[in-house]
């Protein structure tokens, strides 16, 4: 499979991504564009205009992608109340708009095709808005119950990333699948996704093929999550609001994907704090991107030098690997412990305004996300799946299952 078919398959691996890996996930930094006087003219732009120059040729680049994935994030909410209560006559509509929001994605990326002027924005979607959305999702917990989700998660995050990166491993090696690709599919399976691929190719001087066909694998398999497991996790947990977050958010592999998944269960089952429950084990799994990303850096290190076949691996800087939208979720929490202490909030506001707040983040966090999910569906090219190959989809859907079913018998353990 040519790079060049693994970029078409998903358009947010971009190698550019991988050289300017950031604390935002792998968004690249945009190169400056020169002025260009019209004919005859003599222009010698200043500083403060080259700068609005680029923030028009930022907007202008930008705007296609974005504007296409919230168009399809208000429209696919129109459509599954309409479709849920004007056409099949339900009083509450059983049509999820996250569903519908994928689902033409994909019938728009597939069936139709999309140009490439609408690409970075699509990939803005998937990085910043979903990032900022996430972050949001903290205003509606405070400080002390994101410690104590995060407490209570931490017992089955570190089960399902051990037992996934090692016996992924195992299972790469048994079908001769390169170690480090296995190694990239456990751990973008069982902590961060593709962000955690990206990452942790870098940090280990993966080829680009490596990178793309895990970039592709979790895609693929997370993708599925999404649509299926807010499904088989109600009948799993028997509707248990508590069990099925801390399920999604262990056993999904990308924080849009448990984002998503957290969401579509919200507004199938009117149950809020599974989203609250998922999104918070998500973000613990996150923090675990510092700690096993070095680890697989200094081994591929000291394999590399005994091999001499690659050169020194780079090292990550702290925020490359503890993503900055967990602190913005935790600091939205700090400020909603704060708020709520007292009788007026802040000493300053009225709780109603409070409250309106409160009301107005959840919902702009939420359209975020609907966003961020209708650019997945942008994204992803199906057809390109059969140039995969049958191994790395065999332990990518190994690893999937693995994560899964780990993290179904540890929550029954455990809670």
């Amino acid at each position: 499979m040519s790079a060049q078919a693994n970029r078409e398959f998903n358009i947010f691996l971009d190698p550019a991504e991988i050289q300017s890996l950031n604390s935002m996930e792998g968004v690249p930094d945009y190169e400056s564009v020169a002025i260009e006087a019209l004919p005859g003219e003599k222009f010698l732009p200043t500083d403060w205009q080259k700068r609005i120059h680029r923030g028009f040729n930022w907007v202008g680049t930008m705007t296609p992608g974005v504007v296409l994935a919230m168009a399809i994030a208000v429209g696919g909410g129109y459509m599954a109340e309409w479709i849920g209560k004007t056409l099949l006559g339900f009083q509450r509509s059983p049509i999820s708009p996250v569903l519908l929001a994928v689902v033409l994605g994909l019938l728009i990326r597939n069936v139709a095709g999309l140009p490439r002027a609408f690409e970075n924005g699509l990939r803005l979607c998937l990085r910043r808005i979903l990032r900022i959305g996430v972050a949001l999702l903290g205003i509606k917990l405070s400080i002390s119950a994101v410690g104590l989700i995060g407490l209570k998660a931490l017992p089955v995050v570190i089960g399902c990333i051990t037992l996934a990166i090692f016996i992924v491993t195992w299972l790469s090696r048994l079908v001769k699948v390169s170690s480090l690709l296995g190694s990239l599919i456990a751990v973008g399976t069982s902590i961060c996704g593709v962000s955690a691929v990206i990452a942790a190719g870098t940090a280990t001087n993966a080829d680009e093929d490596e990178i793309s066909y895990g970039v592709a694998v979790i895609t693929l398999f997370g993708t599925i999550a999404l649509f299926s497991y807010p499904f088989i996790a109600y009948w799993l947990f028997d509707g248990n609001a508590e069990q099925v977050g801390f399920f999604l958010g262990t056993a999904i592999h990308d924080t849009s994907q448990v984002a998503g998944a957290g969401l579509m269960y919200q507004l199938y089952y009117d149950s809020p704090l599974t989203l609250e429950v998922a999104a918070t084990t998500k973000l613990v799994r996150n923090i675990f991107m510092g700690i096993i990303i070095p680890i697989m850096a200094v081994t591929y290190q000291r394999r590399a030098v005994r091999n001499s076949s690659k050169p020194t691996i780079p090292w990550l800087k702290w925020g490359q690997s503890v993503p900055l939208f967990l602190i913005g979720f935790l600091a939205m929490a700090a400020i909603r412990s704060i708020g709520d202490v007292g009788e007026k909030p802040f000493g300053l506001l009225h709780n109603e305004t409070w409250t309106r707040f409160i009301s107005f983040c959840s919902d702009v966090s939420i359209f975020m996300l609907i966003t961020a999910i209708a650019a997945i569906g942008l994204g992803t090219n199906i057809s390109k799946l059969k140039d995969l190959g049958w191994k790395p989809l065999f332990i990518g859907f190994s690893a999937a299952f693995l994560v899964g079913t780990v993290s179904y018998i540890l929550v029954k353990l455990l809670y």
